[in-house]
């Protein structure tokens, strides 16, 4: 009897030996296969230069909002624009912080508002659109020179984006100001109007929202792909060793199938009367967006 006990003690030891091993090689394998997708994530990152699953939930996220806005009414997509335009104006006013320079983001916000609620809802809709870029500039010289503080909010903003840093050092003349305030009328309000003054044709206003949204967008989506995948000839080493030719060549296609894709859809078969039209949007856009890309 002692003999076969000590036969079963040995068949078990062995017996979970072989499950530890088991244990360990399964272990092994799929710390192997985790590793591996996170290398091929931190791959996918590097070549992008992004952060590729954030930008993707981000994208989503916004296209869903986009749509919906456009499908109950064109009234909400405006409410959504002007939402989008006071968040930018709040990020290039923390942006400037850092670097000591202040923008009167309170007017800048008031002025961009009315100008934008305006544009859509006047009877002229360009004169009011002027008009309102026209008061915006000079309110904002106005009150970029009445102060060259900058608030407790914004400065916890501007450590927070800096990691602590204090961006109290910089000093920076009014006239600076100014200029920096002028260029953000230029640069949200205006462009955002612009926007805005294209949906006023109620007929065609969502192709119109979808082109000046998405085609960008796909755009920059193409050219992201392309280029990371399949770029090799560098466009610019100097000024943006990312871009590449093919990321260019990736930008126009992916916006020329777009703009067809929404014209069509939306236009019916008057579009073939103007078919010239989707590919000059579609070629323009990846250019000035390289372009744009590149100044920046």
């Amino acid at each position: 009897m002692s003999q076969q006990k000590q036969h079963d003690f040995v068949s078990e030891l062995n017996q979970k030996r072989a499950d530890c091993a088991a244990k360990k090689a399964d272990a092994t394998s799929t710390n192997q296969e985790e590793r591996g997708t996170h290398e091929t994530l931190t791959d996918i990152n590097r070549r992008t230069g992004r952060n590729m699953p954030q930008a993707i939930a981000t994208a989503a996220v916004l296209v869903v909002a986009i749509v919906a806005c456009l499908l109950i009414s064109i009234d909400v997509f405006v409410v959504l624009m002007a939402v989008f335009m006071v968040l930018a104006l709040w990020e290039l006013h923390v942006d400037f912080a850092t670097l000591g320079l202040r923008i009167p983001f309170v007017t800048l916000s008031l002025c961009s508002l009315v100008t934008i609620f305006s544009t859509y809802y006047a009877k002229w809709h360009a004169v009011a659109m002027a008009s309102g870029i026209t008061a915006s500039l000079l309110l904002t010289v106005v009150c970029a020179t009445l102060s060259n503080t900058i608030s407790t909010r914004t400065m916890h903003a501007v450590e927070k984006k800096l990691n602590g840093s204090n961006c109290s050092s910089y000093e920076h003349t009014l006239f600076t100001n100014m200029s920096v305030s002028l260029f953000v009328v230029l640069y949200i309000p205006l462009l955002a109007s612009c926007i805005v003054l294209a949906l006023t044709n109620t007929r065609y206003a969502i192709a119109h929202a979808m082109l000046l949204v998405f085609l960008p967008a796909l755009s920059d989506t193409g050219g992201l792909f392309a280029g990371a995948w399949l770029g090799k000839h560098k466009l610019s080493p100097r000024i943006s060793p990312k871009k590449s030719v093919e990321g260019l060549i990736g930008s126009m296609l992916f916006a020329v199938v777009g703009a067809y894709a929404i014209i069509a859809g939306f236009y019916g078969s008057s579009w073939f009367n103007f078919w010239w039209m989707p590919l000059v949007m579609g070629i323009s856009s990846g250019i000035v967006g390289t372009f744009g890309d590149l100044c920046a």
